[in-house]
């Protein structure tokens, strides 16, 4: 048999590349002769590069010292040359919330994401995507677009502080030194559909993930209106509002477009031609429920695979669907289960095969 193995990650028990290589190692303790095909899945948030990177052997990485961490302290950051001449960077590796030494929701930045990204493009990269997901800022992206070259100004000349409390003093905006976007494009990758300004907003459903009160959220969404104003675009376009609207952003200034994860990881990942002869995929995540299917990794494995027309198993940690293997089930309790995540993942490998 040829199988394709294409789980996303198992939050807070297993990366995606550690799901699937226990299932791996389950299903080949009792299929021994089987191809399998490794395709480690992610949603275009954290993990993306790695998913990429495991599929695409020629990508390489490269660093980015002494970037400008959310918090201002400095950090490390990355991105990955595909042989296209595609850079992936992603958000959360330099301006992520793990980064903050204690939440800073008003003056948090994404400033190091914008310096990776002038690294990029300093290499020759022709296009950019960038995986947004776990950004520690809402500052409509300013940071990064700072480090580009934008200059975002007060009432004095003066340039603005970090952090998207300082974006209510804006009020002009110089794009004369701005890089221009590499010539074929940036694709940014998201799972959310919010729109940048309002109670479904930026600031409204993520500040508070960062630390924000009530007060921090007005006074965000009071900078991210002004930015708006300022650089024009469309604050209302679904996924505006992702990564703080970091997404809006881009958008704004760069005509970056806005694209589902899920689909664009699938896409670098060349699952459709894994798919196209393969006897069985597998695939699953942390918990599936009707959610799974509206955008997720997972969701997008299983359709297409009913496109390609290959059989599909799903393996969860736990599932109210009764045709989910789930990891629950076989530990004997959610607590046991997430306890040795890995073991349980083999046991669920080794249990479909028997099934062939």
């Amino acid at each position: 048999m040829r199988v394709v193995l294409a789980p996303d990650s198992f939050k807070g028990t297993a990366t995606a590349a550690e799901a699937a290589a226990a299932l791996r190692e389950g299903w080949l303790s009792v299929r021994p002769r089987d191809e399998l095909l490794t395709r480690a899945m992610a949603d275009g948030g954290e993990g993306t590069t790695a998913a990429v990177l495991a599929a695409t052997p020629r990508a390489v990485v490269r660093r980015v010292p002494g970037c400008t961490g959310p918090d201002g302290r400095p950090v490390t950051g990355s991105y990955a040359l595909l042989p296209d001449g595609t850079a992936l960077v992603e958000l959360a590796v330099t301006s992520g919330l793990p980064l903050m030494a204690a939440p800073a929701p008003l003056t948090a930045t994404t400033r190091g994401t914008g310096q990776v990204i002038a690294a990029a493009l300093a290499a020759g990269a022709r296009r950019l995507t960038v995986a947004l997901g776990g950004s520690a800022s809402t500052d409509g992206g300013a940071g990064l677009l700072c480090a580009l070259g934008l200059r975002l100004l007060d009432a004095d000349g003066n340039r603005l502080p970090d952090g998207g409390r300082a974006l209510t003093a804006a009020v002009r905006v110089d794009r004369s030194g701005l890089l221009p976007p590499p010539p074929d494009g940036v694709r940014l990758l998201t799972d959310v559909t919010d729109p940048l300004l309002g109670p479904d907003g930026a600031a409204a459903v993520y500040g508070p993930q960062k630390g924000a009160g009530p007060q921090d959220v007005r006074a965000l969404e009071a900078g991210l209106r002004q930015l708006a104003a300022l650089l024009g675009g469309d604050p209302a376009a679904p996924g505006a509002g992702a990564a703080g609207g970091t997404a809006y952003g881009l958008a704004a200034a760069w005509g970056a477009v806005t694209t589902p994860g899920a689909a664009a990881v699938a896409d670098l990942l060349h699952l459709d031609e894994a798919l196209a002869d393969a006897d069985l995929v597998i695939t699953g995540e942390g918990r599936f429920d009707a959610t799974s299917l509206r955008g997720k990794a997972a969701g997008e494995v299983l359709h297409r695979a009913r496109r390609a027309g290959t059989p599909a198993a799903v393996v969860a940690g736990d599932s109210a669907v009764p045709a989910v293997l789930t990891l629950t089930r076989l530990a004997g309790s959610a607590e046991a289960a997430c306890g040795r995540p890995l073991h349980w993942l083999r046991r669920a490998g080794a249990l479909l095969a028997a099934r062939r």
